[in-house]
């Protein structure tokens, strides 16, 4: 009998993880043949897409708890790209980008066409669909902005292929511009800090962009259809959060003078 697939891929990334691991939090490689290699060894069925593996253990579940185990205090193992068809397991002080409960909801008029509303595709979809009408970027960001290419699919040294979800470009009243990759989910994957790094590795990598500051932005459908977005940084070694707001999309006629008197206080503030 078939293991289920949560099962089979614990089984495989252990045996990966614990294969190379040496006992004191160095970084490594390994390469995606051996996620075929690792479930022969272990004796569970090969995945059909031997990337999936990878991909759950970035946005949709935390790693086995033998590996967790082995995480230092206030430092998590990812998993980025490490060139082609190779992956490298490294600490950082943030794995997940999560949104922060209590936070203030900030309405703002629905301008998504219904049309768009009825047929978006995915969750991911409807999530980008919702910030490029809405021109939330604008709103969060504080710039003018234009969405310049979704699903851009590519490949950065040292990382190999990664797709950027939406990408934008803009300019503020000084005339400065910007490029700002957007990292979007919905349903029940997770935002992840490695999409993050790969976006603005890339943007950093490109002489397209070279004077052009680059504002990274991660987005989340939040049980109730809020929205939660992030501004995000990178040092080299590190992703941390810069800004976060929560936005509803809503009917005009639901924003009362109260909730307006309360964005005008705190932007006064």
């Amino acid at each position: 009998m078939a293991k289920p697939a949560k099962i089979k891929y614990e089984t495989i990334i252990s045996e990966i993880f614990f294969r190379h691991y040496k006992g004191n939090g160095d970084d490594f490689v390994f390469e995606r043949n051996e996620i075929e290699e690792a479930a022969v060894k272990a004796g569970v069925d090969r995945p059909k897409n031997l990337g999936d593996v990878v991909y759950t253990y970035r946005h949709r579940r935390s790693l086995p708890k033998p590996i967790l185990d082995t995480q230092p205090e206030g430092l998590h193992w990812l998993i980025l790209g490490a060139g082609d068809a190779k992956y490298r397991f490294r600490l950082s002080k943030l794995a997940y980008i999560e949104p922060t409960k209590g936070l203030l909801i900030r309405k703002i008029p629905d301008a998504t066409p219904e049309i768009i509303r009825k047929y978006a595709l995915s969750d991911e979809q409807a999530l980008l669909a919702k910030i490029r009408y809405n021109r939330l970027i604008d709103t969060f960001l504080g710039i003018t902005a234009f969405s310049l290419q979704n699903h851009l699919r590519t490949k950065i040294d040292n990382y190999g292929q990664i797709e950027i979800d939406e990408l934008y470009v803009g300019v503020d009243t000084r005339g400065a511009q910007f490029v700002a990759p957007v990292q979007a989910k919905g349903g029940t994957d997770r935002l992840g800090v490695i999409q993050t790094i790969q976006d603005i590795v890339y943007c950093q990598s490109k002489e397209t962009y070279s004077g052009c500051i680059v504002r990274p932005v991660s987005a989340q459908f939040m049980s109730d259809e809020t929205i939660a977005m992030f501004e995000l940084t990178f040092d080299g070694n590190d992703v941390s959060i810069m800004r976060e707001k929560h936005y509803r999309l809503t009917n005009v006629d639901d924003i009362a003078k109260s909730d307006l008197d309360g964005y005008a206080r705190d932007t006064l503030e």
